[in-house]
């Protein structure tokens, strides 16, 4: 199976199966000389992990990190990190009976017909659990980012579950507020009624989509290549390998389906620096693939988890009968909540990872590590030799 690598020198390749042994990751291109700790990745899966609140599964996963590999004294070697996240609470039983008979809209089917087999455990490997990989890697690197010389800010929240939508918030309000609340929400009044929709429909033994919104900030000019390479493309291409995902809009998206060339186009102007800005930003900080220098932002919309205990119809391709199924064990009724730092990840290794390329960040390491290098430090002088 291919597509288990995202990034081209910031690069992440990630394994595991929902119901196995273990989730991990596998970091290249991460420079030597970044301060990292276990607490920096643990924070962001934190924010990820079940049994948050009653709007999510009940599994009891403490998605706990290991750093096995990459760091040395609190600090990245250049060499690959490795990350290990043990599954401890997986229950496999009460998928059994969905061996050879698929859920409606989950993988279980096109899994099956691809391979000839697959980890029916959960979903395996095309549960939403595997995107906790995914949070780990961008935790890395978020402390990249944070260690260079650019002042790169991102954040999520959920703009709306339903048929409740949030108002447009600031980027401090979503700062500020965004955690304060189980939903995620900025707006903490639009939060407590999109709490109100998820129980309802979790009542109802339903569940309901939602989106996202996401801004980047302080992301320098130049980044990105025409075409196949674009900015545009490699974010969606981060977005829509989040499990769920039915739609990735970024700048003022669909809204441009009615605008006029008169209104969407923005003039030029000089900033305070003396070099062209644009006027305005319904381009969403990307204009021809390659960064403006003004705010990505965009917005991300998921479809309802389809893993809801109504009765529904499936066949069976080994008895070749049609029979009434029940989807039991723990999901959730609403994604985003859950969804924003998985969000926030892939932006960050979307955009380190175009710095990279572009040259704004030394590949091999960051120069901003404390304390001087032993030049004269062999490793197999008899000093340093371990008997």
């Amino acid at each position: 199976m291919n597509g288990n690598r995202f990034g081209r020198l910031f690069q992440l390749t990630t394994y595991g199966e929902s119901h196995g042994d273990a989730m991990g990751v596998v970091v290249s291109g991460c420079p030597a000389g970044v301060e990292l700790s276990t607490e920096d990745i643990q924070r962001d899966l934190d924010r990820r992990k079940p049994g948050q609140s009653m709007i999510t599964t009940s599994r009891g996963e403490p998605d706990e990190v290991r750093i096995q590999s990459g760091l040395q004294d609190g600090y990245t070697t250049g060499t690959p990190l490795g990350m290990l996240i043990e599954n401890k609470d997986a229950r496999s039983g009460k998928y059994e009976p969905f061996v050879t008979a698929p859920r409606p809209s989950h993988g279980d089917f096109t899994y099956s017909a691809k391979f000839g087999t697959r980890n029916w455990g959960g979903g395996g490997r095309s549960s939403a659990r595997e995107t906790v990989n995914w949070v780990a890697a961008g935790a890395v690197a978020k402390r990249v980012l944070e260690a260079s010389d650019h002042d790169v800010r991102i954040k999520a929240h959920v703009s709306q579950i339903g048929d409740v939508e949030a108002p447009e918030v600031t980027f401090e309000e979503m700062l500020e507020h965004s955690e304060e609340n189980e939903v995620r929400c900025a707006h903490p009044e639009t939060a407590e009624e999109m709490r109100e929709v998820a129980d309802q429909h979790q009542t109802a033994g339903d569940s309901i989509g939602g989106a996202i919104y996401f801004e980047c900030r302080g992301v320098p000019r130049g980044l990105g290549a025409p075409r196949f390479d674009g900015v545009p493309a490699r974010l969606a291409q981060a977005m829509y390998s989040i499990p769920a995902v039915n739609d990735f809009e970024y700048g003022i998206g669909r809204e441009a389906r009615t605008t006029t060339g008169g209104e969407y186009n923005e003039d030029w102007e000089f900033d305070g620096n003396g070099d062209p800005t644009p006027v305005g930003n319904d381009h969403g900080g990307v204009q021809g693939g390659i960064t403006t220098g003004q705010p990505i932002y965009g917005e991300v919309t998921w479809h309802p988890p389809v893993s809801i205990p109504k009765s529904q119809r499936t066949v069976d391709w080994e008895t070749r009968e049609e029979k009434e199924i029940q989807v039991v064990g723990r999901h959730d009724p609403v994604l985003p909540p859950r969804a924003v730092p998985v969000v926030e990840a892939m932006l960050y290794c979307t955009v380190l990872d175009f710095m990279l390329l572009g040259g704004r960040i030394n590949p091999d390491r960051i120069d901003d590590r404390p304390g001087e290098y032993d030049t004269d430090y062999h490793p197999r002088s008899p000093e340093n030799v371990d008997d």
